[in-house]
């Protein structure tokens, strides 16, 4: 853990932020940005890849949250979201970074950069400039910033590897030596990086003029990366965070945001219009946009503490209510336990005991009036398939009970998809449960999270994230709406 003279001293870099907040829609202490998702850049998207990739990131993604804190990029394309913002002193030259509650950095690509293994990646092209950030606008290795980007390893041995002589390192006075450059894996790649501060501007729709705007934003800077252009905003709970950041000197800002991801089932026409992220999401209610937030408590996770969990008590098929078992209901001592709030995660991942019992009682409706398209499932790496040539296939309910006596209905489209493939020279219709099993780690080298609640089941609802009080919301919306009503003030 950092000392709590390093906090303090963070605290105090803090104090130089400043703010300056323009344009804003009709609460002055909210602001809304537009999230694009990845599919709506493809032209033709092939759902069987898309669900093929989806489910093997998912599940990658999942598994480096549980083995070690490593940062855990949300890489399959047709999955994610992303946030539009600059870096540096060039505001009109915006980045595309993923938005990312699973991760508590943000880091970016910096000139110059050089991707390894991204052919073909749609950032990598003529037009992708990434910002050029002095090299003097580093972070001090003594700082809590450096300490949180390196795992809270103290600021003395960080020190220590920049060079820092030891009479120095005693006195604590190593400001001048900057922070050492950092390793983070992720999903099938990887970077370095080295933390810098710099200007951070976030645009309206009017290019001159920014919305948000931090003059000395703390973040990560890669020249060199393994197989991803793209950085992320990453939105845990870490000080490195960028709300964390902006709730430094805009605790309305930071504290309480939100996101409304418009449901797409992986069909690029539905997606016209962008998701908004919400900062600063106040208590009113929009238009017609009516239904409170059912909230569920935020647990503690000492080992993963950026990450935004809470207890699954059960999961009901068709009102038959499956108890979790006691790792969904608590994290433990070792860290070990939970569900995380993941926006960076395709599908929903359930540790092997109550998927298997969600799949059970699942079949045993299903399997009374659709054949298992076993096909489908080998191929695209999903659990419970069924050929529905007749037409929509009727699934059973499915609600998920959250702590707190929170309970999330689903509509069908977010656990079940149907799409058209082709077997033996015929056209069939196939669905699938969008739910995956994450295993049981039986070679005991895991901990951390036990499940993850993707975007996928995210998808038609307005999830809130109220740091102050800690606690995790969920109301249905209908997003599109949503966003036309703020985009009108």
């Amino acid at each position: 853990m950092a000392s709590s003279s390093s906090v303090s001293s963070f605290h105090l870099l803090l104090l130089f932020i400043t703010i300056s907040l323009q344009q804003l829609p009709s609460s002055s202490s909210m602001v809304f940005l537009p999230l694009t998702h990845t599919l709506s850049k493809s032209k033709t998207p092939d759902i069987h890849h898309l669900l093929k990739t989806s489910s093997l990131h998912s599940s990658s993604r999942f598994r480096r949250q549980r083995h070690r804190r490593e940062i855990s990029l949300p890489l399959s394309p047709g999955s994610d979201y992303l946030l539009s913002l600059s870096l540096g002193q060039h505001p009109s030259r915006t980045i595309d970074l993923y938005m990312d509650t699973g991760s508590d950095l943000v880091w970016s690509p910096c000139a110059p950069f050089e991707c390894i293994l991204c052919e073909g990646k749609p950032d990598v092209s003529p037009d992708f400039h990434p910002p050029n950030i002095s090299s003097n606008a580093f972070v001090p290795c003594n700082s809590a910033a450096c300490s949180a980007a390196h795992s809270a390893l103290p600021s003395s041995d960080l020190c220590a590897v920049s060079g820092c002589p030891l009479e120095t390192i005693e006195t604590g006075d190593c400001a001048a030596f900057r922070c050492p450059n950092f390793y983070y894996a992720y999903g099938d790649g990887s970077l370095v990086a080295g933390l810098r501060s710099d200007r951070l501007s976030i645009q309206s729709t009017e290019p001159t003029t920014p919305l948000l705007h931090l003059p000395n934003f703390t973040f990560g800077c890669a020249h060199t990366a393994l197989a991803e252009p793209v950085g992320v905003a990453g939105f845990g709970r870490g000080i490195l965070s960028l709300p964390a950041q902006l709730a430094a000197f805009a605790p309305t800002l930071g504290n309480r945001f939100s996101y409304c991801l418009i449901s797409h089932s992986f069909d690029t026409t539905r997606l016209r219009r962008p998701s908004p992220l919400i900062l600063g999401r106040s208590s009113v209610q929009y238009d017609d946009q009516s239904g409170e937030f059912i909230y569920t408590p935020m647990l503690d996770n000492p080992k993963h503490p950026y990450f935004y969990s809470v207890a699954l008590e059960a999961v009901s098929i068709a009102g038959k209510r499956l108890p979790a078992t006691r790792d969904l209901r608590r994290i433990d001592g070792k860290g070990n336990g939970g569900m995380v709030v993941d926006s960076g995660t395709t599908f929903t991942i359930l540790p092997a005991g109550m998927y298997g019992s969600l799949s059970r009682e699942f079949d045993l409706r299903m399997g009374r009036n659709y054949e298992r398209a076993t096909r489908a499932e080998e191929e695209m790496g999903m659990g419970l398939c069924y050929y529905s040539d007749d037409g929509k296939a009727h699934v059973p309910k499915l609600v998920l009970h959250f702590g707190g006596n929170a309970s999330v209905a689903l509509p069908s489209r977010n656990y079940f998809l149907g799409f058209d493939r082709e077997e033996g020279g015929q056209k069939r219709k196939v669905g699938c449960l969008m739910m995956m099993n994450g295993g049981d780690d039986s070679d005991g080298s895991g901990g951390g999270p036990s499940a993850t609640l993707g975007n996928y089941q995210q998808q038609g609802f307005e999830v809130v994230y109220d740091l102050e009080r800690r606690r995790v919301g969920f109301a249905r919306r209908r997003c599109a709406q949503l966003w036309d009503t703020l985009s009108r003030g």
